[in-house]
């Protein structure tokens, strides 16, 4: 019986490979350098950071009730944003749907504003809207619908671009619309991809709501910028405790809600 040799555990790369494979494990080394990351600044920091945990243990509840006002502001700004960035996302994924839209010119064109709704940070935006509409929660919720829309009309799109194509084709040899096609086949066949989307998009928003407040937008931001800023760190774990349960409610809930639905 013929001894078969084993096979090889990689295959051996090709000189191409090879070279891109020495490219990124050289800009790996550099990123790491130039950023000056080292251990030892690492253990050099412990005591800081120690000292840090002492001043804001325990926490602070002289001003709780402002707190959880504002932690309620927060919530509500992140569903106004979401609400009206999932609105916003739809008409814009079927245009950014090849199979949908009535040109392709209308794909590149709205695919280009999602991609910059999407790239620009939330912060960036909040601050244009800042400017825009001046300081408070209006200028978060802006930010949030924009930051919501670049997110979900991309995801929308690409579930409606995978729902099945033979229920669109018996509807249109029966003369239905374009719309009516929409309405009756893609959107029902993309519904549970959305509605993930949707939950998806609230939890993004409630983390993304909290920093809004450092540059004005409203929200419990605020209450932690000045807390830091006055040195307050027992009031500033006050504020971060609240914020962590709130978002973990957020997601123990849209998980509850998707097992539920999906």
């Amino acid at each position: 019986m013929a001894e078969h040799a084993l096979p090889s555990r990689f295959e051996r790369p090709n000189a191409l490979t090879f070279v891109l494979l020495v490219g990124t494990a050289a800009l790996i080394i550099s990123s790491f350098a130039t950023s000056g990351v080292s251990f030892e600044k690492l253990v050099r920091g412990f005591p800081a950071l120690g000292r840090l945990g002492a001043q804001m243990f325990p926490p602070s509840i002289e001003r709780l009730e402002p707190v959880l006002w504002s932690l309620i502001q927060t919530f509500q700004m992140a569903i106004a944003g979401t609400v009206l960035g999932l609105i916003i996302s739809l008409p814009l994924a079927v245009l950014a749907a090849p199979s949908l839209s009535p040109h392709p010119f209308f794909v590149w064109v709205t695919r280009g504003i999602v991609a910059l709704f999407r790239t620009v940070p939330d912060l960036v935006w909040a601050i244009v809207f800042v400017i825009a509409v001046g300081l408070g929660p209006a200028a978060g919720v802006l930010a949030l619908m924009v930051d919501t829309t670049g997110f979900a009309a991309r995801f929308f799109a690409e579930a409606m671009e995978e729902t099945e194509k033979g229920p669109r084709e018996a509807l249109s040899a029966l003369g239905a619309s374009r719309s009516g096609i929409i309405f009756s086949s893609v959107i029902p066949q993309a519904m549970p991809s959305m509605i993930n989307t949707s939950l998806f998009s609230l939890e993004k928003a409630t983390r993304g709501s909290v920093v809004l407040g450092l540059v004005g937008a409203g929200g419990i931001g605020i209450e932690l910028k000045v807390s830091l800023e006055m040195f307050d760190y027992d009031q500033a774990a006050t504020i971060i405790i609240a914020i962590f349960l709130l978002v973990l409610a957020v997601e123990r809930a849209s998980t509850w809600v998707r097992n539920r639905i999906l």
